[in-house]
C-alpha cells in the first residue's frame, strides 16, 4: 500500500484545513488508518485514527473537538478535517495504515506498516 497525504498548507489561527489520505495499489477501505504529526524538534505524535469500517474513531486530547477523521471508502480516501487551528498544530502530518490495529494500540506509530510522505501544515498566529 502506497499512501499519499495531501491538503496541507498555510492557515491562520482559527482557520481550517482538510487533509486527505489516498492510496495506490490496495484500497484503503480495508485498512485501519491513523494520522500522526511531527513538529520541528519534536517526536512524532498521534493525532487521530479510524477503524477500517469507520465504526470507531480515536483522537488525541489536544485535537479532540477540533479535528474530525472520516473516510469515504468508495473513494478510498481518509480525511482529517482540522478546524479552529492553533499555531501549535504546525507540523508535518502523516497518514499511516495497517490491516488491523489492536484496539488499544491506535496511538502507537510503530504498529502501522504503511506510511505516506507527509504534508506540511503551518498555522500562523
Amino acid at each position: 500500500v502506497q499512501l499519499q497525504a495531501s491538503g496541507g498548507g498555510l492557515a491562520q489561527a482559527g482557520g481550517s484545513l482538510r487533509l486527505s489520505c489516498t492510496s495506490s495499489g490496495r484500497t484503503l477501505s480495508r485498512y485501519d488508518v491513523g494520522w500522526f504529526r511531527q513538529a520541528p524538534g519534536k517526536e512524532r505524535e498521534f493525532v487521530a485514527a479510524s477503524r477500517w469500517n469507520g465504526g470507531n474513531t480515536f483522537y488525541a486530547d489536544s485535537v479532540k473537538g477540533r479535528f474530525t477523521i472520516s473516510r469515504d471508502n468508495a473513494k478510498a480516501t481518509v480525511y482529517l478535517q482540522m478546524n479552529s487551528l492553533k499555531p501549535e498544530d504546525t507540523a508535518v502530518y502523516y497518514c499511516a495504515a495497517d490491516s488491523r490495529v489492536i484496539l488499544t494500540q491506535y496511538t502507537n506509530a510503530a504498529v502501522y506498516d504503511f506510511w505516506g510522505q507527509g504534508t506540511l501544515v503551518t498555522v500562523s498566529s
